[in-house]
């Protein structure tokens, strides 16, 4: 099979980008946290694997009161996870092996710890430090009570009241996420020239682009008014209320943005990547933020969110493809990351043997996602087929989702638990065995099934239907890029054309599977085992013949 030729001017079109979260995926120095050499050191996994390039959570300076998120220096590397050093190492490696590397980067907030949030905290009200974040007066006779009614997305008031110099309460400062994260204020003038630094740090330090948290923040309602529908805000973590995100000032921040990007790829040809997290209500609004003079992408987190169901999959797959790929970009299409359930718990509880009808849909929508138009994130683990760990003890909890509500609803912890590589008991190879040394959170006994070196030996795992994925994609020129049309199908299967002669055919249902829709089958995720299922979840893709 020979390659597709893909233009170097447009790499991230059609990419597949493996998503690191660094302190779970291997660690080099036996301290229970994986860190930047462990990533260097899985490099020629994920070259095996055969995706374009990788995105790095965070690993700055931190307090890691939300893992990272909760930025202290943008500009240097946290002793937890190496130093720059070993940064230009894993850089090193990645370009001699051909893949990419996204930074993540959090411009919407910071750690209360950064120099620049401490200088405000000193400074007095109406200050120029205090001017690079969202301070103000309470509300009520004393300032008792916060300035509007907005609520955090981690739970609780989007306020807290600081104690000034002289000791008496003060202002209050806005955190949308939890009060160690204090928002940046976009509308003062050196917020944006301290990100311009920032970008040019890590461009100059040759990484091929960003991964932007909360892209769709940034910019709040300048009169900073209560919100309507305050109740809506408290229930979601999803970006809801429409002062505090989504306003229209934030896209000229994406142009100057793609514009310091289009710079770095004047001077060498290697075009750098934007890919934006936009939670937003519609496609339509999604595809605001990847016209030709902002991001390069955004995910679509529809395809994530929408049920097991025909319609629904094919609801959001046209209108992504109407909307988004309309704008000349491409779709970005996700199915987890280290926010959301992994995909085989979400989609029907698994056996831990890695059976059952999660992993039957795990395995159908991998298939049908690597087979769509546009580019592809696979987050850690998913490529093992890893269910969500649901009964971790609350003393090992380190979500801040579960410290601001005191519920487990919605966190994040079962789907961040380090990877398992070898072996039949923890730490699974994750971290060397030093004596009372564990993985930072508790690996259960049935990662054993998920293990990487028992996948890459089960020509049937999860990996090797990846792997198989992934070099198909790469060699048919019908894959990656382009467009789609549907076929009429029977009752519960989703079926279309990409090209000629490549149909990609799921069966949404448990019935028994349909006959393909025409030639011979390339790639299957099932059917399933005897006796799991009435009948299959199926997924294929189906040639003429002519091709592989």
């Amino acid at each position: 099979m020979i390659p597709k030729n893909i233009d170097a001017r447009s790499w991230w079109r059609d990419a597949v980008i493996y998503q690191v979260y660094v302190r779970s995926f291997l660690d080099s120095t036996g301290d229970g946290i994986g860190d930047l050499a462990g990533v260097r050191a899985g490099l020629p996994y994920l070259r095996k694997l055969g995706v374009d390039g990788i995105w790095l959570s965070p690993f700055y300076p931190s307090p890691q009161h939300d893992h990272g998120y909760d930025v202290a220096d943008y500009r240097d590397v946290d002793p937890v996870f190496g130093d720059l050093g070993e940064f230009d190492l894993l850089m090193a490696a990645a370009r001699r092996l051909g893949i990419k590397v996204l930074l993540d980067i959090v411009p919407n907030h910071c750690s209360s710890e950064h120099p620049d949030f401490r200088a405000a905290l000193a400074a007095p009200p109406g200050s120029a430090a205090r001017a690079r974040f969202h301070f103000a007066d309470g509300r009520g006779p004393d300032g008792s009570e916060p300035p509007n009614n907005w609520h955090a997305m981690f739970g609780g008031p989007a306020w807290s009241r600081v104690t000034e110099a002289d000791g008496r309460p003060g202002q209050w400062y806005l955190h949308m996420f939890t009060p160690e994260q204090p928002d940046w204020n976009w509308r003062d003038p050196e917020v944006p020239a301290h990100f311009d630094q920032v970008l040019r740090f890590w461009l100059d330090r040759g990484v091929d682009g960003f991964r932007i948290d909360v892209a769709a923040g940034l910019f709040k309602h300048p009169d900073l008014p209560d919100s309507l529908d305050p109740e809506a805000d408290a229930r979601t973590r999803d970006s809801v209320n429409p002062l505090a995100w989504n306003q229209p000032e934030v896209h000229d921040v994406w142009r100057h943005w793609r514009a310091v990007c289009e710079e770095y790829t004047a001077r060498d040809g290697r075009e750098r990547l934007l890919v934006g997290e936009v939670s937003v209500p519609t496609a339509r609004e999604h595809a605001r933020y990847v016209r030709p003079d902002e991001l390069h992408q955004a995910f679509f987190f529809d395809l994530l969110s929408a049920p097991w169901n025909v319609d629904a999959f094919r609801k959001v797959i046209s209108e992504a493809m109407e909307d988004i790929a309309g704008t000349g970009s491409t779709v970005t299409w996700v199915l987890n990351n280290h926010d959301q359930v992994r995909t085989v718990t979400r989609y029907g509880e698994p056996t831990p043997e890695g059976s059952g009808l999660g992993t039957a849909r795990a395995r159908a929508a991998a298939l049908l996602m690597l087979a769509l138009p546009g580019a592809a994130y696979v987050y850690q683990g998913e490529e093992l087929g890893l269910p969500e760990v649901v009964d971790l003890p609350d003393d090992v909890l380190t979500d801040p989702i579960f410290r601001r509500t005191g519920s487990r609803a919605r966190i994040r912890d079962g789907c961040r638990v380090p990877l398992p590589w070898s072996g039949q008991a923890s730490p699974f190879g994750f971290t060397s065995s030093v004596e009372g040394v564990k993985p930072w959170l508790p690996q259960p006994e049935w990662f054993a099934e998920h293990a990487t070196d028992r996948a890459l030996a089960d020509t049937r795992s999860f990996w090797h239907l990846y792997r198989d994925g992934l070099q198909l994609r790469s060699a048919l020129p019908q894959l990656g890029e382009g467009s789609l049309r549907w076929l009429d199908t029977p009752p519960g299967v989703l079926a279309f054309t990409r090209g000629d002669g490549l149909v990609c055919a799921v069966n949404f249902d448990t019935a028994p599977t349909p006959a393909p829709v025409s030639g011979v089958p390339l790639l299957t995720s099932g059917p399933c085992e005897p006796g799991v299922l009435a009948g299959s979840t199926t997924a294929w893709w189906i040639t003429d013949g002519t091709e592989g």
